[in-house]
């Protein structure tokens, strides 16, 4: 048995847990947590030993003997707040009563805020704290006065937290959060809100890796909105419909389909401009961040870079989209071998949002590549800091 081994056993056996329960608490299998306790497998990937040691409640650092950047002790927070978050999600069923009292409307309206403004910028651990109490307390408020509000509140918080669950890799969760969400949408009445809301699920599908799910659940949702496109922010919501078919046609490996969804959804920001709504930032900058996106995984590494060339990410003040885009491009870069350029865009993503950059599985598969290469180019420095930050083996 090796130490790492020893201590996971040892904090099991503290709590008085079972190997089977303590793997269920950890998302990993009761024979792989077997195989780590006694040496015969090791916790070297930083998503599994992040696990065990949040159902362990304690940090990497703890099992390892060794100390975790401030980032990663953020992302493990954010993991183990995503608990509480589920088991919100849960409780706020609107066929169901809700008990107790409730903060004021404009108070939770405050906090909703507050909850979107951590989830821009990348605080992932902030949002997770914030979302539990918030949702519970929007629950209280569906049944008052203040319904109507109260509802399209809960409406945008839980596509708040279906978003954050995607970025922490909990497909089943997030897909929870958006149902929440389409049933506070369809209870206001709000088309606008319906169209969101269809936006988060077909988001939420297409994460699992439900391509055709996704395409067909915006698609419809596309077509349906068309019919109340003066409503206020109607136009935003169906250019971020049109995002998400293309990202779906990518996924379904039908690129010239995604190509046209994404050139419509370009059509219409011309005419919106840049907007805000519901979060959603649609606009000419955000369309070209999906553009880059969707070439830099399936299409012409080349044109994703031609497309990044003219888009300026500082039109967007959220970090969320601005990670965005220094990762994709980076990802183009290091596919053309341009490592040198690849590499100050990585830096410069993590440096926006490190929590972020940490967790992402994109970059992590970038930052590989790019450490394979390193010996034969130049960069090393730089690229080993970050990959040991990445704990990139």
């Amino acid at each position: 048995m090796d130490e790492v081994g020893e201590r996971i056993r040892a904090r099991r056996l503290g709590r008085g847990w079972s190997v089977r329960y303590a793997a269920s608490r950890a998302g990993v299998s009761h024979a792989t947590w077997s195989r780590i306790e006694r040496g015969l497998q090791t916790a070297d990937n930083r998503i599994t030993l992040g696990g065990i040691a949040a159902a362990l409640e304690c940090s990497p650092g703890d099992l390892v003997g060794a100390p975790v950047p401030a980032a990663d002790r953020e992302v493990l927070a954010a993991v183990a707040g995503a608990q509480a978050v589920r088991q919100a999600l849960i409780d706020v069923d609107l066929t169901e009563p809700s008990d107790g009292m409730a903060p004021p409307i404009g108070l939770l309206a405050r906090t909703a805020d507050l909850a979107e403004s951590l989830l821009q910028g990348c605080d992932y651990a902030g949002v997770t704290r914030v979302l539990p109490g918030l949702l519970r307390d929007l629950h209280v408020e569906t049944a008052g006065p203040d319904a109507n509000r109260a509802l399209a509140l809960l409406c945008t918080v839980a596509s708040t937290a279906s978003s954050v669950l995607r970025v922490l890799e909990l497909p089943a969760d997030a897909w929870l959060a958006a149902e929440r969400c389409r049933e506070a949408a369809d209870a206001c009445g709000d088309p606008v809100l319906r169209g969101y809301a269809a936006y988060t699920r077909a988001s939420a599908a297409t994460v699992a890796g439900s391509w055709q799910r996704g395409l067909t659940l915006a698609e419809r949702a596309a077509g349906e909105l068309r019919g109340h496109l003066a409503r206020p922010g109607a136009a935003a919501v169906l250019g971020c419909l049109h995002l998400v078919c293309a990202l779906a046609s990518q996924g379904g490996k039908r690129l010239d389909e995604s190509r046209a969804w994404s050139a419509e959804a370009a059509e219409l920001a011309r005419r919106t401009g840049e907007t805000t709504t519901l979060g959603l930032y649609f606009g000419p900058t955000n369309v070209g961040l999906w553009r880059i996106s969707i070439e830099g995984e399936d299409g012409d590494p080349g044109h994703a870079l031609e497309i990044a060339r003219q888009v300026r990410p500082a039109a967007l003040p959220i970090g969320l989209r601005q990670v965005y885009y220094y990762a994709d491009t980076a990802r183009a870069l290091a596919a053309l071998r341009k490592d040198r350029e690849a590499i100050r865009l990585l830096l410069t993503a993590e440096r926006i949002a490190p929590q972020h950059v940490h967790r992402s599985a994109e970059v992590f598969q970038t930052v590989q590549e790019l450490l394979e290469r390193s010996r034969r180019q130049a960069g090393g420095g730089e690229l080993r800091g970050l990959s040991a930050r990445m704990q990139v083996a």
